[in-house]
């Protein structure tokens, strides 16, 4: 596993920086395959795309 904000191993855990940066912001890396993901960034939320794990999403703020 990868981190999703910074691309390392995430082996150790989860690293100190890139959990408070994870809070405000989307996913920048794949957590299966530290690839850089195509990320967009709406007024409701966010998707990201791997390009061979497909996409993740914010959860939908209107289906709560």
């Amino acid at each position: 596993m990868f981190c999703d904000q910074c691309g390392e191993p995430s082996d150790e855990g989860d690293h100190p920086r890139c959990a408070g940066r994870r809070k405000l912001e989307p996913p920048r890396f794949c957590p299966d395959c530290a690839r850089r993901m195509v990320v967009q960034v709406t007024p409701i939320g966010w998707t990201a795309r791997c390009s061979r794990h497909g996409e993740r999403r914010s959860a939908d703020p209107l289906r709560a």
